[in-house]
């Protein structure tokens, strides 16, 4: 299979919004569960569209479908130290642990170094999802720190580790 990243569009709320309902999804990432309504991702996504000098929303997708099976961001741009926060997520549970996250990760990061101009992306991930940690490994990122205790995920505070890549690091790896 091949994919493609294409910008997050309206269509997609559906899909994310189911997402981010789905516990089993959400236990991965470093964000706490939360009941999210229809309406409340159709304000995100409005938010998104006005202020899109500070984020970039991308859609992974198979090449013969337009439709959503995962996404992958960079937030918190900041233009003046050249330097973004990178999160993905791949929703469809069948496309899970098929490259499609190391597809995504790598195109998204070219982007963010050649096309954008960044110098450093950093990220952070629970440090139990060692399927996430294993593919920001491969990509590129470094492990830099150990936010303590920081998050809380089904009544047990965790562990984030901080990882980061460079421009130079990630033109190494090319």
């Amino acid at each position: 299979m091949k994919y493609h990243l294409r910008e997050i569009e309206k269509k997609d709320i559906p899909s994310i919004n189911e997402w981010r309902n789905n516990r089993e999804i959400i236990n991965y990432l470093g964000a706490p569960f939360r009941y999210i309504n229809k309406d409340v991702d159709e304000a995100w996504y409005s938010s998104y569209i006005n202020n899109r000098n500070s984020s970039v929303r991308l859609a992974i997708v198979e090449d013969h479908s337009d439709g959503i099976i995962g996404a992958v961001y960079l937030t918190s741009i900041d233009w003046v130290n050249r330097s973004a926060e990178f999160s993905i997520w791949i929703g469809a549970i069948d496309y899970q642990s098929k490259g499609v996250g190391k597809f995504a990760s790598h195109h998204m990061l070219s982007h963010a170094f050649n096309d954008i101009g960044m110098q450093r992306i950093h990220l952070t991930v629970l440090s139990d999802n060692t399927r996430a940690r294993n593919l920001y490994k491969n990509v590129g990122f470094k492990e830099e720190g150990v936010l303590r205790k920081v998050i809380l995920k089904n009544g047990i505070y965790k562990d984030m580790i901080l990882m980061s890549i460079l421009a130079q690091e990630f033109t190494a790896t090319i």
